[in-house]
């Protein structure tokens, strides 16, 4: 296969190292092009593109599959450009900034019939998938309750928030995915709610660094979150599942930033970060992303996953600005 990648920045660079070992043929494009041909000299075999991002014909759209991995913004100009050519694209999350982007993504996907995977890499990590499993089969009975956790240890660049719409959309859309993906269910209501302590660059943005949120499912199941910019034990992401039969944690182990006050302490070095922690299961989400071009599956993740998961952040956000509970009909469109 020859497959094509936009956006070489620290996601981008990931991607083009797995990419380098699954494709016959890698062609990296970036609007910096001394990044671009920096990155196709390390593998032997890529190359760089002397497109800019913005060009609508040839590199690296003149491809077997497209990866995007550029800003945010153009993520739906990429989509889109990439289901008129009839390439496969794969593209890290969130398909468009807005839901009124989105939806337009996800109508264009469905006109054409393009296959279109989103990023959401924890669907393919091992802790999840046995969870996933462990509640499809009944081992854990009837799910009552769910916990999940998403922390950072350092929050990013100050620069990063005003554009990045705000901890619910950035950070927790990742929750809101899994929790879809691993219980089969839908979110009805959010009640959410957040803090500032520490850099006032959040609270100058709108946002906070600080979040909490109680979810209620449409079958009644609740769900609890909490997050953090600010975790200075380690990256920790966890997700608890409690049912009438047993219980299960995906995230607890060896290198998760936790202690108890009765002895149990991680025998590795903590999560530094979201790479690190989750370096497999992107590779096994890139592997399945080739395998749906090649026509071999379904699209793993779709633009309507990424849609579902997108009003849940909404209505959170909303919650949180307006502190009531928001059902999720409400952002709906």
């Amino acid at each position: 296969m020859r497959v094509g990648l936009l956006g070489l920045g620290r996601i981008g660079a990931f991607h083009a190292a797995t990419l380098a070992g699954l494709a016959d043929e890698l062609v990296v494009s970036d609007v910096d092009r001394s990044r671009a041909e920096e990155v196709a000299a390390r593998f032997s075999t890529a190359r760089f593109s002397r497109a800019p991002f913005s060009a609508t014909v040839g590199d690296p759209f003149d491809a077997d599959a497209v990866v995007i991995a550029t800003p945010t913004s153009t993520h739906a100009q990429a989509l889109e450009r990439a289901c008129e050519l009839g390439v496969p694209a794969f593209c890290e999350k969130p398909a468009a900034p807005t839901v009124e982007e989105t939806l337009r993504v996800a109508e264009t996907v469905e006109r054409t019939g393009a296959v279109v995977h989103i990023g959401f890499q924890r669907r393919f990590d091992a802790g999840y998938l046995a969870a996933r499993d462990a509640l499809r089969s009944g081992d854990l009975g009837v799910l009552h309750r769910v916990h999940l956790i998403t922390a950072d240890p350092a929050p990013p660049p100050a620069g990063y928030i005003p554009s990045s719409g705000g901890i619910f959309r950035d950070c927790h859309i990742h929750d809101f995915d899994i929790l879809r993906w691993v219980t089969g269910r839908e979110v009805d209501t959010v009640y959410a709610t957040g803090a500032n302590r520490g850099e006032e660059f959040f609270a100058e943005a709108g946002d906070v660094d600080t979040s909490a949120a109680i979810l209620t499912m449409d079958d009644g199941t609740l769900a609890t979150l909490q997050g953090s910019r600010y975790n200075g034990a380690g990256y920790d992401v966890r997700m608890e599942l409690a049912g009438t039969r047993g219980a299960w944690a995906a995230g607890l182990g060896g290198r998760t930033p936790l202690r108890s006050a009765e002895g149990f302490a991680p025998d590795g070095d903590p999560w530094p970060d979201f790479q690190a922690r989750f370096e497999e299961a992107y590779v096994a989400e890139m592997a399945a992303f080739l395998e749906a071009a090649r026509g071999e599956r379904e699209s793993p993740c779709t633009v309507r996953d990424a849609l579902a998961a997108l009003y849940v952040a909404e209505a959170a956000d909303l919650s949180r600005r307006t502190d009531r509970p928001v059902r999720v009909v409400e952002v709906t469109k």
